[in-house]
């Protein structure tokens, strides 16, 4: 069983505050799982040397008599593209094998301002470019629910760490639904903000159109304290909203009288008996706590797909050009300075990685931007619209997550296509830049595995408290049902 200390993240930093615990016996207790059992589950990367200092700091605050943030005391998981000083950032890549940070994350620095405890860096597709985890450079992630099956990605070492019971709180990042459908495959929440209300100032970028930091939690009141205190406005991020965040207060807010849309296009997606079932599962919840439902088509959805994946691999050739062996990634040091880029890139990228790379070089080529990134950017805006007009009718949007529960390793590696449609409900939020939130709504038994089955809840801009309001509502109406550790294997 998990230690009760790590009930909720909540729960654990007041039993912190009140001295029946301390912050370093918490913090100790993360690395103790962490050294148990993620051999099996390779959901950590690194760790962070300084965490049982910070821990000794947080009681010391305490022993003095200071007022502390709601959730001091309290370890949480960083995915491996956000910088934290002193420590290995790699994402996820060989060329940035040996990077240390010199200096942090604005997201990092807010959590460290609020006492929360960064204990390790977690394993990531490299460069946020995947949906499974299999991308990284350095291990496999497995799925905590069934080690033969891969966690989601790109933040799949984050979800891991949290449905492994190794941390309560996560963060990571969400470039086409990289912790909405890993929070689905291993049972957690995941929340995707809508564009720029959490900073992106410290994040190796991906595609910056698309990124945003997201987070992970095993309850909606953990997940909207974090949301609260890494939220709201940043100077060093020039698409930072000014926007007071108001999560915490959002969970009072009930769902009556909310109107709820099922994308039609979403639903004949669905593969999978149990994501079947878990849609009807929030339909009939919801409405009992007095919302409404209806269906509504979003035509523009048909091409978001390839509309996503011509942006998201153009605004990655841009990114990762920086990464030449010159200035801080790897270098395979030759005799001339041109073979020098090239093999400090060849040997530095995946083969994902490099592919990318290759096809958004292509699209933005001169002769071929007009005919593919241009179009792109035109359905872009057509989905924008899409989703716009649904707004005007429903309050909330729902879809699965993922059309099917996680897969097993190796599934897909023959299809790229097949796995790039695993985020064919994801995709079209960051192209929209809408909020979204994974909530776990049932289970399907594959091959004796009980596999967790996410539902996606999709917000208007700045609709991201409503979200929060929605996920509350569902966990208290089904007492936490679907949420919570994954049983050990």
């Amino acid at each position: 069983m998990m230690n009760p200390m790590f009930k909720t993240a909540l729960e654990t930093a007041q039993k912190i505050r009140s001295r029946e615990i301390s912050a370093r016996e918490v913090v100790q207790h993360a690395f103790d799982q962490i050294d148990a059992r993620d051999g099996e589950i390779g959901a950590f990367l690194s760790r962070v040397d300084s965490a049982l200092e910070q821990a000794d700091g947080i009681d010391a605050q305490i022993a003095r008599g200071e007022e502390l943030g709601p959730l001091a005391g309290v370890p949480i998981a960083l995915k491996d593209n956000l910088n934290l000083t002193g420590t290995l950032t790699t994402a996820g890549s060989k060329i940035l094998e040996h990077y240390r940070s010199p200096y942090s994350a604005t997201v990092v620095n807010k959590l460290l301002g609020g006492g929360v405890i960064p204990v390790g860096k977690t394993n990531m597709d490299e460069f946020a470019q995947g949906s499974s985890t299999e991308k990284s450079a350095f291990q496999l992630t497995r799925n905590p629910h069934d080690l033969s099956r891969v966690p989601g990605g790109t933040s799949g070492g984050s979800a891991a760490a949290v449905s492994a019971g190794f941390v309560p709180l996560a963060l990571g990042t969400d470039t086409g639904g990289s912790v909405r459908q890993p929070a689905a495959f291993c049972g957690t929440l995941g929340f995707k903000p809508t564009y720029g209300r959490i900073s992106r100032y410290g994040v190796v970028a991906t595609a910056s159109s698309l990124d945003q930091v997201g987070a992970l939690a095993r309850s909606s009141a953990d997940l909207a304290a974090l949301l609260d205190l890494i939220s709201g406005h940043d100077p060093l991020d020039a698409t930072s909203l000014e926007v007071l965040p108001q999560f915490t207060e959002a969970l009072k807010s009930g769902v009556r009288g909310m109107r709820f849309g099922y994308i039609k296009e979403s639903l004949g997606g669905a593969n999978s008996s149990g994501v079947n079932a878990a849609l009807e599962r929030v339909r009939v919840v919801l409405e009992g706590l007095g919302a409404t439902f209806g269906e509504i088509s979003l035509p523009a959805l048909e091409y978001n797909i390839a509309a996503y994946y011509i942006i998201n691999t153009a605004e990655i050739s841009s990114n990762l050009a920086r990464y030449d062996g010159m200035v801080y990634s790897s270098r395979v040091q030759t005799s001339d300075f041109n073979s020098s880029m090239s093999q400090s890139r060849g040997q530095g990228f995946g083969p994902e990685v490099l592919k990318r790379i290759l096809m958004g070089t292509y699209a933005l080529s001169s002769g071929y931007y007009d005919a593919f990134y241009s179009k792109a950017l035109k359905v872009r805006r057509l989905i924008a619209n899409d989703f716009a007009r649904a707004f005007e009718e429903f309050d909330v949007l729902v879809t699965p997550t993922s059309p099917f529960p996680a897969f097993k390793f190796g599934e897909f590696s023959s299809d790229p296509l097949a796995m790039y449609l695993a985020d064919v409900d994801t995709v079209s939020l960051n192209l929209a830049g809408l909020p979204g939130i994974s909530v776990p709504a049932g289970m399907e038994l594959l091959e004796g595995s009980h596999l967790p089955i996410g539902i996606q809840f999709i917000g208007p801009v700045l609709g991201d408290e409503r979200l929060l309001s929605v996920s509350q509502a569902f966990e208290t109406a089904t007492s936490s049902e679907f949420l919570g550790v994954a049983p050990r294997a």
